[in-house]
């Protein structure tokens, strides 16, 4: 069985050395990493207090089970939203009631930061190219800055591996991360399995992605990972596309493609009503005469692309896809619980239901079209 487990893989970038005798309850004492960026950081050994900063950075620290750690929080975490998507924050409502050290996507404040009390002891940052780099933020705050490369669950998961394992060691939580690791690969060995064997398959498209923002029906991923983990014909795929987290298709060449089922990021519906990708199916003529709106096999999934890549939301969305798609190989699925399960192993707490909410419950339902 093929495995990306960490224990197997050897974290390429990671290295880790103790400066001197390693003892964890010596506030003073330090140890060098290595991070995403091969810079090397000098970082305490105590890493009780920390800040997260940049899209996802939170995320991961929710998932190692260490948000208990964060002292500070960017200004995304604090604002109240008709639309929510993402697990990690509505299983953990504290954050917004938490000190705000800069504005979201990365934009720190180095003064916000510096009047923090009690002081963080290390900054972990996604995203490196957005606000200050690393090394002025460090050089400004004196405090340690740790990149870790989001990575994804497409061609970058091992990427999104490596951070996982770079900041479980920094924190103490080695085998949480790897148990995460374990947990994914093999949900993922799983829908393989059920899959791959299939010859009859349905071409599908995922449109209304959401991508900094909410976007119509022309916006998708061609490398959607359900996709690609139901060994699943994508209409959107091809060649020189398959590797693209994002891209905008023109509506000639979604009528060409004339995909067989059509499912909708339900991201989009925080446009305006007439310009969602539900509406537009609704209301376009060209749209009304794709065979999966007159043959009524258009259906809603949970956001995924939320502050960046939610991978419990993508990892439940491939669950009910596949049911949706196979169902006698999913027979044994209940989607909406499994979507708990998994947010709960990741987050916590089963959000499903917060999540689906607040997009008009439409997640894992045909979507109606007349």
């Amino acid at each position: 069985m093929k495995r990306f487990a960490i224990a197997v893989i050897p974290v390429l970038f990671f290295f880790f050395h103790c400066s001197g005798e390693h003892t964890d309850d010596r506030p003073g004492s330090t140890r060098q990493v290595s991070d995403s960026l091969h810079r090397t950081v000098l970082v305490p050994d105590d890493v009780s207090r920390i800040i997260c900063s940049g899209p996802g950075c939170l995320r991961y620290i929710t998932y190692l089970q260490a948000q208990d750690r964060v002292v500070a929080v960017d200004s995304i975490e604090t604002e109240t939203t008709i639309f929510d998507a993402r697990p990690y924050a509505l299983a953990n409502p504290a954050f917004k009631n938490m000190p705000v050290f800069g504005d979201f996507r990365g934009q720190d404040n180095p003064e916000l930061i510096l009047s923090l009390d009690p002081q963080p002891r290390l900054i972990f940052k996604t995203y490196p190219e957005s606000g200050f780099n690393p090394v002025e933020l460090q050089q400004k705050t004196q405090i340690p800055v740790v990149v870790i490369e989001y990575g994804d669950l497409g061609k970058n998961r091992q990427s999104f591996y490596d951070s996982l394992l770079l900041s479980g060691i920094i924190l103490g939580k080695e085998q949480r991360a790897k148990e995460i690791v374990d947990y994914i690969e093999k949900l993922i060995t799983d829908l393989d399995q059920r899959t791959r064997n299939i010859t009859d398959k349905k071409t599908c498209f995922l449109g209304g992605v959401a991508f900094k923002g909410a976007h119509g029906f022309q916006s998708t991923e061609p490398g959607y990972p359900p996709f690609v983990f139901l060994n699943t014909p994508n209409a959107a795929i091809a060649d020189s596309q398959k590797d693209l987290s994002h891209m905008d298709i023109s509506k000639e060449k979604i009528i060409e493609w004339d995909p067989q089922v059509i499912f909708l990021d339900l991201a989009t519906l925080q446009l305006e009503k007439k310009a969602n990708a539900i509406q537009e199916l609704k209301s376009d003529p060209s749209y009304r005469m794709l065979q999966a709106v007159k043959n009524e096999t258009v259906y809603g999934v949970l956001p995924y692309n939320w502050y960046t890549q939610n991978h419990g939301s993508t990892l439940a969305n491939a669950y009910f896809i596949g049911k949706i798609l196979y169902p006698e190989q999913f027979k044994d699925i209940d989607p909406v619980k499994k979507a708990d399960e998994i947010f709960t192993f990741l987050v916590g707490k089963p959000v499903f239901k917060d999540i689906n909410t607040s997009f008009s419950n439409l997640a894992f339902t045909r979507l109606e079209l007349k």
